[in-house]
Formats: structure tokens, C-alpha cells, sequence
């Protein structure tokens, strides 16, 4: 991963464990189970973003090296299997 992307990922990593550390906050003070959810959906779009901003890094970096260093089908076959364990 590159030195950009790595520190953009911790530093969603950091809002995500933040917003996780509210949720927990949230339940203990019994607050209202809607709005408890809203916090959820956001930690969940938050992780969406830190998995994209993963996958591009990826994209542009690993596989490009891979491809140039001839290990093109090794690459292909770990993509399809992170397609199918993104999509279970």
C-alpha cells in the first residue's frame, strides 16, 4: 500500500473505531434503538469507503506490479476469490 493510502485508511480506521466507541456508549445510556441504528449505517458506509479506498490502492499498485512481473493468473485467481468473499 502506498504511504497516501495507508494514511488515509488509518485515519478512517480511527472515525470508525471512534464511531464504534459512541455506538457502545449509545447502548450502555439505553439511547433510542433508531438512532443507535443511524450510527451503525454510518459505521458501515464508513467501512464501504475504507474498503474502497483499499481495493483502488490495490488495483493500482499490486496488480500493475503483478502483471508486469508475469504472476498475471496468480493475480486474477485472488481477485475473484476477494469478489466472492465480498459478496457472501
Amino acid at each position: 500500500m502506498d504511504d497516501a493510502s495507508r494514511t488515509d485508511v488509518l485515519k478512517r480506521l480511527s472515525y470508525i473505531e471512534g464511531h464504534l466507541a459512541g455506538v457502545r456508549r449509545m447502548i450502555d445510556e439505553d439511547t433510542y434503538c433508531v438512532d443507535v441504528l443511524k450510527q451503525t449505517y454510518a459505521i458501515r458506509r464508513a467501512i464501504e469507503k475504507m474498503e474502497a479506498k483499499m481495493l483502488e490502492g490495490h488495483l493500482h499498485h499490486c496488480v500493475m506490479d503483478a502483471i508486469h512481473e508475469g504472476r498475471s493468473e496468480e493475480t486474477f485467481s485472488e481477485l475473484i476469490e476477494l469478489y466472492r468473499v465480498a459478496n457472501k
